[in-house]
């Protein structure tokens, strides 16, 4: 599934293509979908408007209130009779937002995602043992396309049954993991107790996304199952997992240009950032016939590269996703990220990857707990060994974040793990509304 002409094309080529594509999509939105039209001749820019690329930036952004707002099917630019599947967000915020598909999408998932996992070395000969979940969730679907337009294999196991799957992984010659960090490093421990040896089981490549994750984490994993891991990022809004995957370079993933136009806005203020600035990535679809979304902002913060890749391609490159525009903590006035603490743990020794963050308000002032899982060694170890790690902890993540916390070790294995999909690992118990 190696593209050579799109994926190696210059990148004055890719923007002529995607300047034609988004000419296409913009006067389909605008004829075909009333919330567009009303939308875009109430900020007074037309299709016709459309004459450069950077005249993109004349478009209004659409956010999940705008794709509510048109909750079920309002965002359908087909008649409803053209969408042969539906799938959705979870909708804990709010009415969920809801993702339709024509055939001709379902193909080009397929394709985009094939040519991912064909960045990651994989081919028609290989196994892909798939744990996200299916259902209305896109993760598991878009990997099950990808497979079959590789030509692959796929175990289609979804979530959950983790001692079945370390079963399934070693009877059936499984080549590819694809799962959430969180639920590999759940997977490894278990694989570990069952006796697996994954030098002689021979993984080619993991493939996981759908949470934050760290470079320290990906070390943890890769260490783990003893194979590369490659990022893969995606959101039921554009399509779902795919719209970037890591080459074999391992150093950004490659955005699928000719069906995807990225854009880094500042996330105050909405103003377009440079080469290489971060900021929250706004996303466009270039080539979707059911409902094709238009500067969309994803709240992902990341930065976009489009010098060649060591791997030959010309694609634009994102980094992986260092917070979220919407989900930091506010502790004592310090804007913090999850990830920040999980990289500070994942330097400390004696502790396992399994942590969460509990932010109270008990008088006037905010207080911030890390609950952190001792290793089975540590935690039947001497108190003053114990108290000795826990202040290391404190001190790491007071070096990443500026703030004090309170640390807190618990015995292993009492800290709930990531069974289905992705894991909560911030609990507010602030009444902050």
């Amino acid at each position: 599934m190696w593209n050579e002409e799109i994926e190696t094309m210059p990148r004055e080529d890719i923007y002529e293509l995607q300047l034609k594509k988004l000419q296409s999509t913009v006067k389909r939105a605008f004829d075909k979908i009333p919330y567009y039209n009303k939308k875009y001749s109430e900020a007074n820019v037309f299709p016709e408007d459309i004459e450069t690329l950077e005249d993109i930036e004349k478009l209004p952004f659409l956010t999940k209130d705008d794709l509510r707002a048109c909750y079920p099917f309002g965002m359908f630019a087909v008649d409803k009779k053209e969408i042969i599947e539906v799938h959705s967000s979870s909708g804990t915020t709010g009415k969920p937002v809801v993702s339709g598909y024509t055939q001709n999408d379902i193909d080009n998932w397929g394709e985009i995602v094939a040519r991912g996992l064909t960045m990651m070395g994989l081919d028609s000969d290989d196994i892909i043992q798939n744990t996200h979940g299916y259902g209305l969730f896109t993760g598991g679907f878009g990997v099950h396309y990808g497979a079959h337009r590789l030509g692959a294999t796929i175990i289609p196991i979804s979530t959950g049954q983790t001692r079945r799957q370390v079963e399934i992984m070693a009877d059936f010659g499984t080549t590819c993991l694809i799962f959430t960090p969180s639920y590999g490093i759940y997977l490894g421990e278990v694989a570990k107790e069952e006796g697996i040896d994954f030098d002689k089981l021979g993984l080619k490549a993991i493939g996981f996304g759908a949470e934050m994750w760290t470079a320290e984490m990906r070390d943890r994993i890769e260490e783990t199952f003893k194979t590369k891991a490659y990022n893969i990022y995606g959101l039921t809004e554009l399509m779902g997992p795919g719209v970037g995957i890591e080459c074999s370079a391992q150093n950004g993933l490659h955005i699928a240009e000719d069906f995807f136009y990225p854009e880094i806005i500042n996330p105050k203020t909405g103003e377009t950032l440079a080469e290489g600035k971060h900021g929250e990535l706004v996303l466009t679809n270039l080539e979707r016939e059911s409902m094709p979304i238009i500067r969309f902002r994803t709240k992902d913060l990341t930065a976009l590269h489009y010098d060649t890749c060591k791997c030959g391609r010309t694609l634009a490159r994102m980094e992986r996703i260092t917070g979220r525009s919407d989900d930091m903590i506010k502790v004592k006035g310090v804007a913090i990220f999850p990830s920040q603490i999980e990289k500070a743990l994942l330097k400390v020794s004696n502790i396992e990857p399994h942590y969460q963050i509990i932010v109270t308000r008990p008088d006037i002032m905010d207080e911030i707990e890390i609950k952190v899982e001792a290793s089975a060694s540590l935690f039947s170890d001497d108190i003053k060994e114990m108290m000795a790690v826990k202040r290391k902890i404190g001190e790491y993540i007071q070096n990443e974040t500026g703030i004090a916390v309170n640390v807190s070790l618990v015995a292993p294995k009492s800290i709930p793990r990531s069974t289905k999909g992705k894991i909560q690992r911030v609990i507010d118990k602030r009444n902050l509304h």
